[in-house]
């Protein structure tokens, strides 16, 4: 008996040793961190529309599918996907699987979470990636409609019918994203600030959330309750809520966050060159938006001679130092057209060319030559070394070429997106990632009344475009339409492009598997720490 007990304790020590020093166990129990931006005002899928929101989101939820790293969907919570020959019906059969709290998680959930982005009185600033292509969800959206013709149907509780009103080959890349994400009714409808903090919270992703420390950070952990929650690793996940660049990289070097979303353009070279920088493809544009209902704005001259007056390469030397391309066109690099051996981007070409000559001429032909009688404008952004410092460029830029004030405006997160949405300023930072590789992903925000067109702009010829771009089966007639469409915004130009974004993050060696989409997206799902 003493001998089995001895050989037992000798196995039992022999087997701790083996798993504290063997490749990839962690004293830390596979904990890591990750800044993605600053407190969201929301983590309700449906109602949220910013990168650092939909970040945290696709930690705690899942959708029907789910991207993979070559951002091809794969089935997620449905387990299998019946397409009709015509491409318009869609059947998602759900597996067995529950939210956070225990619920079953049904077909039911689904409908009500969709319903709830499209419904108008919810106001929902990303109900357009549903409401565009469900039948009857655009209507509905508009309050043309009714709720019971929107082709959304609960065969049985595992069971959901989708109907799209057109074909849309990427239909399944859509499901994969947050407004798509499903939400526990019965939760939803009980309490209206579910998800502003953790004791109400629930979710049915590869995490949960365990505590939220307004300001500071939200600790996640692992969702036993997850279908998958074999393939999930992490067993704690603290997003850190640091808002300035600068600070968050401060607490990356010393250790207190693992990864953070942004860098500050001043430390890039160092950055790159200790290796804690990584840059990958990204498909997405950065711009300034002009408020077009408020004057001189409304002037398309005006428009064009600020866009024809900067220098984006210097803007891009002076600022984000990371080989940003110049943005002379709205749709970036890195979408096909419809000959997949070519670039949307190529095919298009530019649209403008930077001449400060002109720019003056078009100035003066809008009755202010030499800039003079031009009110003074305010740069709207939101706190960021690289916006501020790319909008201290632009000032002078515009100061310098058109002989105008302009003065600079940094709010607060919150606040900024208060003033965007209500058109309370003169000329706004903004930047678009794509939500599917689809030039209509980006183009489709500037149709009439659209929630994110921070604009004013509409233009009758461009609706109709995007409108047939919908309906259209022709793969090459609807990628004609989209440059068309490109066309009109670049002329009108309601915006100016400044340039085609890159993916920037830090990363600390030990974490693995972290998936960073060229959509912008972060997927811990499979992460490990290997420490």
């Amino acid at each position: 008996m003493f001998r089995k007990n001895k050989l037992g304790a000798i196995i039992l020590v022999v087997a701790l040793m083996i798993c504290i020093t063997a490749p990839g166990y962690s004293l830390r129990k596979m904990k890591t961190s990750y800044n993605p931006g600053p407190e969201p005002k929301t983590l309700d899928p449906q109602m949220s529309n910013n990168t650092s929101e939909v970040i945290m989101e696709m930690a705690m939820f899942e959708g029907l599918t789910r991207l993979d790293v070559n951002n091809v969907p794969q089935p997620a919570i449905a387990e299998k996907i019946d397409v009709s020959a015509d491409g318009l019906n869609y059947t998602f059969h759900l597996r067995d699987s529950r939210f956070s709290n225990g619920d079953p998680l049904t077909a039911d959930d689904f409908k009500f979470a969709w319903m709830r982005a499209m419904d108008p009185v919810n106001a929902a600033g990303y109900a357009y990636p549903i409401a565009a292509y469900i039948k009857g969800g655009a209507a509905y959206n508009a309050k043309m409609g009714k709720a019971e013709d929107v082709g959304i149907k609960v065969i049985n509780p595992q069971t959901l019918e989708v109907t799209l009103v057109n074909v849309a080959p990427y239909f399944l890349a859509l499901t994969a994203f947050p407004t798509y994400f499903p939400v526990d009714k019965k939760v939803v409808q009980a309490n209206k600030d579910w998800n502003l903090k953790a004791e109400t919270f629930v979710s049915n992703g590869p995490f949960q959330m365990k505590s939220w420390t307004h300001n500071k950070e939200i600790i996640v952990v692992k969702n036993d309750n997850y279908w998958d929650a074999k393939s999930v690793k992490i067993s704690e996940l603290t997003f850190n809520l640091i808002e300035d660049p600068k600070a968050a990289l401060t607490a990356y070097e010393a250790g207190q966050v693992d990864g953070i979303d942004s860098v500050p353009a001043g430390d890039t070279k160092r950055l790159l060159k200790s290796g804690d920088l990584k840059i990958d493809p990204q498909v997405g544009t950065y711009y300034y938006a002009f408020n077009v209902t408020k004057k001189p704005f409304d002037d398309p001259k005006v428009r064009q001679a600020l866009t024809l007056a900067i220098d984006r390469q210097e803007i891009i030397a002076a600022a984000t130092q990371t080989n940003e391309k110049p943005a002379f066109a709205f749709v970036p690099y890195g979408i096909n057209d419809a000959d997949t051996s070519k670039q949307f981007r190529d095919v298009g070409g530019d649209y403008f060319q930077e001449d400060v000559a002109k720019a003056t001429k078009l100035m003066s032909d809008a009755g202010f030559p030499g800039g003079k009688g031009f009110p003074e404008i305010k740069i709207l952004f939101n706190p960021n070394f690289n916006h501020e410092k790319i909008a201290t460029v632009i000032k002078d830029m515009w100061s310098r070429n058109l002989g105008i004030s302009v003065t600079l405006r940094k709010e607060e997160g919150q606040v900024y997106l208060k003033l965007l949405q209500s058109f309370d300023f003169d000329v706004a930072r903004v930047g678009w990632t794509v939500d599917y590789m689809d030039p209509l992903s980006l183009l489709d925000i500037f149709t009439k009344g659209g929630a994110n067109n921070k604009t004013g702009w509409a233009n009758q010829q461009y609706d109709t475009l995007i409108a047939g771009v919908k309906k259209n089966l022709d793969p090459k007639a609807r990628m004609q339409q989209m440059h068309d469409a490109e066309k009109i915004l670049m002329t009108e130009l309601p915006v100016m492009p400044i340039y085609y974004e890159n993916l920037k993050y830090t990363s600390k060696s030990f974490v693995k598997g972290v998936i960073h989409s060229p959509l912008g997206l972060v997927d811990f799902k499979n992460a490990t720490v290997e420490k």
